[in-house]
């Protein structure tokens, strides 16, 4: 990896803004390899050079992955004027880290989604070249049945000439179905099983490739994924 500022490696952290960082390589605060620096712009290499912030060593990482079990309300994006967003339910060191979500989730669907800064990670999963399966659990109106099922599995084509690719859906009683893609048209479940006549009251994600919403974690609630968590990922967009 290539040397970077001093004052970026710091504020890549999420602990301090870039402002704060300089404030602290300035103070003479900030090592290298044991050695004092005080200037931002003094460029290292993260992964090899030892760095220590008052006495404390310094955990450097690239990229940032993170589940969160959204809310429903709350809007999949990274700003928005008038609502509450995604973003907003994050620690300010994540933030600060530059992460995005990874897909959408609908304003009033709830459950997993994943934020990372790792843009070529978050391009595989999402990409229907890739093939990664996104599995949902929805309330409807009416019982979904095997008729249901075989237009999933076949492809169906909605009102507007849009056409899916087969979709697992399987019926998990009285108004209730589980359902697998693997591509994210716009509010494509709801679309879907509104064309089998069983209108969506409620739709949550359960999963994206191997990972599992974590059911410890609260509505509005978020954790970094593991290390063993990211590597399951990887290979999945692979």
């Amino acid at each position: 990896m290539a040397k970077q500022r001093l004052d970026k490696v710091l504020g890549q952290t999420g602990r301090w803004s870039r402002k704060e960082a300089r404030e602290l390589i300035r103070r003479g605060l900030v090592t290298v390899d044991g050695a004092v620096i005080r200037q931002p712009e003094y460029k290292a290499e993260p992964e090899q050079a030892a760095i220590t912030v008052s006495g404390e060593a310094l955990t450097w990482r690239q990229y940032c992955y993170l589940m969160l079990n959204k809310p429903a309300g709350v809007l999949t994006a990274t700003e928005d004027r008038d609502q509450k967003t995604v973003l907003d339910l994050l620690p300010e060191r994540c933030r600060r880290q530059g992460v995005a979500p990874v897909g959408r989730l609908d304003k009033d669907t709830e459950g997993l989604l994943l934020l990372t800064n790792d843009g070529a990670l978050a391009h595989r999963l999402t990409s229907p070249r890739y093939h990664v399966e996104k599995c949902y659990l929805a309330t409807v109106d009416g019982t979904v049945d095997a008729g249901d099922v075989a237009a999933f599995a076949a492809g169906l084509t909605l009102g507007d000439g849009t056409q899916c690719l087969p979709a697992g859906l399987e019926p998990l009683g009285p108004g209730r179905c589980r359902v697998a893609l693997r591509e994210g048209k716009y509010h494509q479940v709801k679309r879907m099983l509104a064309a089998c006549g069983k209108p969506v009251t409620a739709l949550e994600r359960i999963s994206m490739g191997p990972l599992k919403l974590d059911g410890t974690l609260p509505r509005g609630g978020c954790r970094e994924l593991t290390a063993e968590e990211v590597r399951l990922l990887r290979k999945a967009g692979e």
